[in-house]
């Protein structure tokens, strides 16, 4: 009896994590959504207490929710001061955009060298997503997505460390990229992508190097020219 009691009071529990889990990300989609349609400017303080009432929900959900948001640079936590929409300058974007390209071209051909059916197929499943959330105008996937592109090729060859570096760098532009990347070049993107894979499926190493070198080029120019420097 008693086993099953703890059984019983697991399955709550667990229970519990997954409707919190659920609730938090219900709260940062709304959020990233409010970013997005500028309904909440860089730099404005987001306030537990408020947020809680708005959403009916614990500060800890809310807390929880903005935490994970400071982690995608969407959301500046400041000790005893509280939590920020981040204000990132296009400055910033453009160093990201440099480091970038000295670690993902190089990546690009080291890939297409490794590359093997199932890991281009895996990119290929990756790249249906991605369609996807244009298609849906869902811009917080879709810029979820665009970015993590380029960390499942460094996953996919085995190189861990440079997911993680390139995981940070894409998430310090994230949120110019939630802001100012239209529908439009989201559509650009993501067709770029399709065509990077297409030459890693070929073994073209000079092509993939070209097209990766111009696919970032591009999204730094819709960056740049279309954003404020906050």
């Amino acid at each position: 009896m008693q086993t099953q009691a703890k059984c019983i009071q697991f399955l709550h529990q667990t229970q519990d994590h997954t409707m919190d889990n659920s609730t938090t990300d219900l709260i940062v989609k709304s959020l990233t959504k409010a970013i997005v349609e500028h309904r909440l400017e860089p730099g404005s303080k987001l306030a537990e207490q408020k947020l809680a009432d708005h959403f009916g929900v614990s500060r800890t959900l809310i807390r929880r929710a903005l935490l994970r948001m400071s982690h995608n640079r969407l959301v500046r936590m400041e000790p005893s001061r509280g939590a920020f929409v981040a204000s990132p300058s296009v400055e910033e974007a453009k160093q990201v955009f440099a480091v970038r390209r000295m670690l993902e071209l190089e990546m690009a051909v080291q890939f297409t060298r490794a590359a093997t059916p199932q890991k281009i197929k895996t990119l290929k499943a990756h790249l249906a997503r991605e369609a996807a959330a244009v298609n849906a105008h869902d811009a917080a996937t879709r810029t979820e997505l665009l970015g993590d592109f380029h960390v499942r090729i460094a996953e996919l060859l085995g190189n861990f460390v440079l997911a993680e570096l390139l995981r940070e760098l894409i998430s310090r532009c994230a949120l110019i990229t939630l802001m100012y990347q239209s529908t439009q070049d989201a559509e650009c993107s993501t067709n770029e992508h399709n065509a990077i894979v297409a030459a890693m499926e070929s073994k073209d190493e000079a092509l993939v190097k070209q097209l990766m070198a111009h696919h970032l080029d591009d999204v730094e120019r819709s960056l740049t020219f279309t954003s404020h420097n906050w």
